[in-house]
């Protein structure tokens, strides 16, 4: 009866985790929080200096063609290398002996000194303990990683002290398999080069998503059961 009560409470477990979607890496695109905090910059009149051949207008004959309104387009050159490798060893011992000769009992005239001093008669009795443990760990660990894309992305916010906040998302389908990117984080006007590009090493509370749908994806994936047994087992 026992045991047919430990095989319900098993099966029902695996139910309830079989259940359970898992959990995958995610990020989360949501600007920073300071983002919100700040006020949005006054747009102004649009043309700050009528006449002017360097104006902000519509079209002016000498405009700077870099990114500088919201929903302006800007081309991020995602070039992001990491490279790590860690080394650890650890070396402990311990070493104890405690010993405790019969001849302690022997002093005095008591019952006790008697028989150890008859049993001494036979043999050396003592009592001894010990123990010894020793623990020797080391590890190493490396990994190196690059990923290089180009991806534009769009201003989504003008901030009070003239910093941009970018947001960018694409798409692509190739044979049944979606590569999905997205890139969020905020930038200097000052860093976006003639070219309207800026590298993602100044981008500011940077988040790079990079990940694919499919069939190759579902297939590098462990099923559900083998991530269940893998949770619970103890060994």
């Amino acid at each position: 009866m026992r045991i047919r009560n430990c095989m319900t409470i098993f099966a029902t477990s695996l139910l309830f985790l079989g259940c359970t979607p898992s959990v995958d890496p995610h990020i989360n695109m949501e600007p920073p929080v300071y983002v919100e905090q700040l006020p949005s910059k006054d747009s102004g009149s649009g043309q700050s200096n009528a006449g002017s051949l360097y104006g902000r207008g519509k079209d002016p004959l000498f405009s700077d063609r870099k990114a500088m309104n919201v929903n302006d387009i800007v081309t991020i050159v995602i070039s992001e290398t990491a490279s790590q490798t860690s080394t650890g060893s650890k070396q402990t011992s311990k070493n104890s002996t405690t010993s405790l000769g019969a001849g302690t009992f022997t002093a005095g005239g008591s019952p006790l000194s008697n028989v150890a001093r008859q049993l001494n008669k036979y043999g050396n009795i003592g009592f001894s303990a010990g123990g010894e443990n020793s623990f020797n760990g080391s590890g190493t660990t490396s990994r190196n990683e690059r990923f290089n894309a180009t991806i534009s992305a769009r201003i989504i916010k003008i901030l009070n002290n003239g910093n941009y906040f970018i947001e960018g998302n694409r798409e692509l389908l190739i044979n049944g398999e979606k590569q999905i990117m997205q890139v969020s984080g905020v930038i200097r006007p000052y860093d976006i080069s003639q070219t309207n590009e800026i590298d993602s090493r100044y981008i500011a509370d940077a988040k790079i998503l990079y990940k694919t749908e499919g069939d190759v994806d579902r297939s590098t994936k462990k099923p559900w059961g083998t991530r269940i047994m893998e949770a619970i087992w103890p060994f």
